[in-house]
């Protein structure tokens, strides 16, 4: 899986994207808000982890998401 930040413009917020193998978006949600139904993405009992990674990344990277 593949995580992405996208930084937002004016009032439009900051938003994460996650990417399959494929690169098909698998997910998109702001990054300023807590980490709900992180289940339905194979990622139940790594919010925490998610959330320090989301805080460390920088905008427009793609990089892989290895927990």
């Amino acid at each position: 899986m593949y995580i992405i930040k996208v930084k937002g413009k004016a009032k439009i917020p900051d938003y994460i994207q996650l990417r399959d193998e494929n690169f098909v978006l698998v997910a998109y949600f702001r990054a300023d808000r807590p980490l709900k139904n992180m289940d339905k993405y194979g990622l139940k009992g790594k919010e925490e982890q998610m959330r320090e990674l989301i805080d460390e990344l920088p905008f427009g990277k793609l990089q892989k998401v290895e927990l």
